[in-house]
């Protein structure tokens, strides 16, 4: 069976042809915004154009050609998107790497890629390429967005901008506009390097049309207002928040504010008040864990109040997926509960949001049913670095709780022998840079990509049973999908972060880093005395609270399913120790590494669990 969004209904096209159009169309005072002493602070699309034509001269004057491959190390801002679209301008290749690698990762893609030159943010970025720079002979030019003195840089972003201008000239301006529309749609754009979580990282080459083709599909699914606003703060060095929160927001004319940072998300939701905001699962969890905890730390009455208007929605929320309106006494309490309640939560993200889109990770249903059930959607996609990205994603019109949604216009998929999920069209990658190998075992002869996911299909909608590589193959020979059986642990109010654990072994087991405050509470309240979390998380009264909160999000699995143990950590998983990536996916064998002690305790050869494991 192959599931298809339907046609392709655009030709073929390039990224500057987006740019250049968008500029011409829509003429906004507001392209971007930026927070400067305080307050946003609005970059027009005259503005940018002319910062990226000059940018794109002052490259050429450097020496940089087309076909060269620049790196981009930067946090979100408006340099990032300047730097990028001169490039695309000049036909040059750019290299995005995420700001928190190391400094033996970016040397890593320097060399592979052979960049040439390479923008950077701060200081701190800078440093990291002063350290490397001999280890990467390609490497001709530093150039910084910002001016630090004795930073290292060969240029800033301003000296490249105003050699750009001083070149300005008629014959100049038209050559900028020749050479940004000679570029073809076959031609790659970016090289994306992947997390390289079982290997060395593969540089990911997409084309323009790869990238252009996925704007354009996703612009039919999702319904754009020419008043838009988004929020950036995904990393832009990400393929999900590259297409769908810098060039999609672009062709649509969406007026993009960058966050200040991922820890200001929450006063700057408020600050910008979008209408549109593209997370990871992580950010939903989290809100849904503040949510919880507010109510249940509030008075009896607040709780009551809470958990009466949660039944409401719970209801008012069937009804509606059902396809029925709901009305008269459930239409009443619902606006009730609305007003009393879920407004708070509306407020928080600045009370005009239209849709959240999610992907990157599997979201929890239950979250996800919460959300839609406080008037709050979700629109849950998928897809991967190779796909550029979306290869499904659910519409306000094809909604399904649990589904990452329908195939976009011009995508394909089917579901293997094996239940892996394949897909085929405009958004496959033209291949791993440098690695021919690796892209043949990837793309079969009929132009299918493997994805390495398992799922099923249902009336077209896709949904995820886990990574084919993270599916666990117990001694017994029970194949157990641990990301679901994750996601309904992470619900619990107790649980912050969670990774199951079992493969060739005799039975599972899970992680867990406690939601500490909750926890926390729970042991005063229980008249436990501890002097530090490490203390905490080994007392047997605490272990049998977190045994038993597992146990009741599990008690509904087969038996081979259910963890048999569980093992508290005191210390949350880092992007900074590597165990998450920048989508804040937990690394399994990260995690299964570092720590291997508490889970070879865990599975300790004279535990009487052992005994009980089928």
């Amino acid at each position: 069976m192959i599931a298809t969004g339907g046609p392709r209904n655009s030709q073929p096209g390039t990224l500057n042809q987006l740019f250049f159009g968008a500029v011409e169309r829509y003429q906004k005072p507001d392209a971007l915004q930026v927070k400067v002493g305080g307050r946003y602070e609005p970059i027009s699309h005259a503005t940018l154009f002319a910062r990226v034509r000059h940018a794109a001269i002052g490259l050429f004057e450097l020496g940089v050609q087309r076909g060269d491959r620049v790196v981009v190390l930067s946090e979100n801002r408006p340099e990032w998107a300047i730097a990028d679209y001169a490039c695309l301008a000049s036909g040059v290749i750019d290299v995005p790497i995420y700001p928190n690698e190391t400094p033996e990762a970016v040397a890593y893609i320097i060399r592979d890629s052979g960049a040439v030159a390479a923008f950077v943010s701060t200081a701190g970025q800078a440093a990291k390429i002063v350290e490397v720079r001999k280890e990467c002979p390609s490497l001709k030019y530093v150039i910084g967005f910002d001016h630090v003195p004795g930073s290292g840089v060969d240029h800033t972003l301003a000296d490249l901008e105003a050699r750009g201008a001083a070149g300005l000239t008629p014959e100049r301006e038209d050559a900028f506009k020749r050479t940004a529309m000679a570029v073809q749609p076959d031609d790659v754009a970016t090289i994306i390097y992947t997390s390289g979580t079982t290997g060395k990282p593969k540089g990911v080459m997409l084309t323009h049309d790869n990238l252009y083709s996925n704007v354009m599909a996703s612009k039919e699914v999702i319904p754009f207002s020419g008043s838009a606003v988004a929020l950036s703060f995904l990393p832009l060095s990400h393929v999900f928040e590259r297409m769908a929160g810098h060039y999609l927001m672009m062709e649509t004319g969406t007026s993009i504010a960058y966050a200040e940072s991922i820890d200001t998300v929450p006063k700057n939701l408020v600050e910008v008040r979008p209408t549109l905001v593209l997370s990871v699962p992580r950010l939903y969890e989290k809100m849904y864990a503040a949510v919880l905890q507010n109510a249940l730390a509030g008075g009896s009455v607040k709780k009551q109040i809470f958990f009466w208007a949660r039944r409401v929605a719970d209801r008012w929320a069937d009804q509606t997926l059902a396809g029925r309106e709901p009305r008269g006494a459930l239409a009443l309490q619902y606006a009730i509960a609305q007003r009393l309640v879920f407004s708070k939560l509306k407020a928080r993200t600045g009370g005009r949001l239209r849709y959240f889109v999610s992907g990157g990770a599997p979201l929890a249903s239950e979250i996800n049913k919460f959300f839609y059930a406080a008037g709050l959607v979700i629109l849950e996609g998928y897809g991967l670095t190779e796909t550029s990205p979306v290869i499904c994603v659910n519409s306000p019109h094809h909604f399904r709780i649990g589904t990452v949604g329908r195939p976009v216009p011009g995508v394909e998929v089917r579901i293997a022998t094996d239940g892996e999920i394949l897909t085929r069209g405009p958004h496959i990658m033209k291949g791993y840079f440098g690695n021919p190998e690796a892209t043949a075992e990837s793309i079969d002869a009929d132009g299918w990509f493997l994805t390495g996911d398992i799922g099923a299909l249902n009336d077209d909608f896709l949904q995820i049973t886990d990574r084919k590589k993270d599916i666990i193959v117990t001694a017994g020979g029970k194949n157990i999908a641990p990301q679901p059986i994750e996601n309904e642990i992470k619900t619990n109010k107790y649980v912050s972060q969670v990774v199951m654990i079992g493969d060739k072994r005799k039975f599972p087991i899970v992680l867990i880093v406690p939601n500490w405050e909750q926890l926390e509470k729970w042991a005063k309240y229980k008249n436990l005395i501890w002097t530090d979390r490490a203390q905490l998380v080994t007392m047997p009264a605490v272990q049998a609270k977190m045994e038993k909160e597992v146990a009741s999000r599990t008690s509904h699995l087969a038996r081979y399913e259910q963890p048999k143990k569980v093992g508290l950590l005191e210390h949350e998983f880092t992007l900074e120790r590597g165990e998450l990536t920048p989508t804040l996916k937990v690394k399994r064998r990260v995690v299964d590494r570092a720590y291997k002690a508490v889970i070879d305790e865990l599975y300790r050869e004279d535990d009487p669990v052992l005994a009980e494991a089928p």
